[in-house]
């Protein structure tokens, strides 16, 4: 044990402050106070969910042999040593009672040691090796978590062998599990506001690592347009367990995040059932786009487009658009291309490649970098020519136009090439 300071406590005494590891304290012996009895070894301890940091409730010791568990209340620690944990005995002399768990409890070996963290930074999910503990005034709480092989080393001994430990605060550390903590807790996320603000191909991985209470409480806890990027991004058998947590208002939020296509490539690997009470929560004229572009291959580029893309007049500033799209949040899908369009009756002008955006001068005008004439597309053309159009030019996405040269809608590469035939690209 480190001591790193000390002060007076209430009754007089010095109190220090330590800092502990949960890999020390496991299976230290516990003993009874004043007789020096032992009384079995610590398997767990045992913290309440709180803010800001977990604090202790009890000491968790199995017996083994056939005999029952036993919480032992933190307030009936009277000390411990670098040998032994003391505890007062029972008025009765019998056990203390044996463990319950409650909601809002988590156990540090059985939910933490060992388990998963999914890191933010993009790296490979780390692993919980060891818990830090503060012990202060009486109180010990969970403070953070440390992801170095320090702990197992620890666990085993083998101290004289450890290097910088690699701690996480609790403070951005959450347990995924249900809301009432009930179900058991087998994967942490880092920052749970950080993560999920992870890319959306990051939080598709991550997500197919959790078993099902822990991944439908993250994916519950996605915003709509997240919740969708997630869906078009996890391989088929997640996609697949995903879609069906979506119910009531949340499916008609997160599907009307997606294009068409990608609703239809959801429905496609799901049961008829299943699609059934999803296509309800669709409008009539959406899901009749959906079901043809499923049951019909020869789909035209109206059924197919989509309605979000970003189009501003040729007298905006490159600032104004930086400005705005700072300001005002946007599927990252719909910003490879602005289109450039007339006051009236919004004529498709050009457009803007955001590669060109990024490097002009805020004052440039649009209308001074766009590129004209655009490659459209007619309503009418079918999935076949629009693959055609995609493989021959290398667009990110594809306007749609009437007869008029009036802007209806996108088709985006990405919805229409996924899975095509690779004869198609030769």
């Amino acid at each position: 044990m480190n001591t790193q300071a000390t002060q007076t406590s209430p009754a007089g005494g010095p109190e220090p402050f330590q800092l502990l590891f949960f890999s020390n304290l496991l299976d230290r012996r516990i003993r009874i106070e004043g007789t020096n009895q032992k009384h079995g070894r610590l398997t767990d301890l045992v913290f309440r969910l709180s803010e800001p940091y977990p604090e202790l409730v009890g000491v968790y010791i199995e017996h083994g042999r056939g005999l029952p568990s036993e919480l032992v209340p933190w307030d009936q620690v009277t000390r411990f040593t670098d040998e032994a944990i003391y505890i007062t005995p029972t008025k009765t002399g019998e056990p203390y009672p044996r463990f319950d768990d409650q909601p809002g409890w988590i156990l540090v070996n059985e939910h933490l040691m060992g388990q998963t963290i999914l890191d933010t930074d993009g790296r490979r999910p780390e692993v919980v090796n060891d818990v830090h503990l503060l012990y202060s005034k009486g109180r010990m709480i969970l403070v953070h978590v440390d992801i170095s092989f320090n702990g197992f080393l620890r666990k085993w001994h083998l101290e004289r062998f450890t290097g910088k430990d690699q701690f996480i605060s609790w403070r951005y550390v959450q347990p995924l599990s249900v809301e009432d903590h009930t179900k058991d807790i087998v994967t942490l996320s880092v920052a749970r506001e950080q993560a999920l603000e992870l890319p959306s191909e990051d939080l598709a991985d991550a997500l197919e690592v959790l078993s099902g209470d822990e991944q439908q409480a993250m994916f519950a806890a996605l915003a709509a347009d997240k919740a969708a990027e997630v869906l078009v991004e996890a391989e088929p058998r997640a996609k697949r367990q995903l879609i069906l947590f979506l119910r009531g208002e949340r499916a008609r939020t997160v599907l009307d995040k997606l294009s068409v296509p990608q609703v239809a490539d959801l429905f496609s690997d799901l049961p008829h059932e299943n699609v059934t009470a999803l296509m309800k929560w669709l409008p009539p004229e959406r899901a009749a786009r959906v079901n043809a572009v499923m049951t019909d291959a020869d789909v035209p580029a109206a059924t197919l487009m989509s309605h979000r893309f970003l189009a501003f007049s040729k007298t905006t500033t490159v600032g104004e658009v930086l400005g705005r799209l700072r300001s005002v949040p946007h599927d990252r899908r719909n910003i490879s291309y602005l289109y450039i369009l007339a006051d009236e009756p919004k004529i498709l002008l050009g457009l803007v490649d955001l590669r060109d955006l990024v490097t002009a001068s805020t004052e440039a005008k649009l209308g001074d970098l766009m590129i004209a004439p655009v490659v459209t597309a007619d309503p009418n053309e079918l999935r076949e020519d629009l693959v055609k159009l995609f493989v021959k030019y290398q667009f990110r996405m594809l306007p749609v136009v009437d007869a008029q040269e009036h802007l209806l809608g996108v088709v985006r590469y990405k919805d229409l090439m996924k899975n095509v035939k690779l004869e198609y690209q030769k």
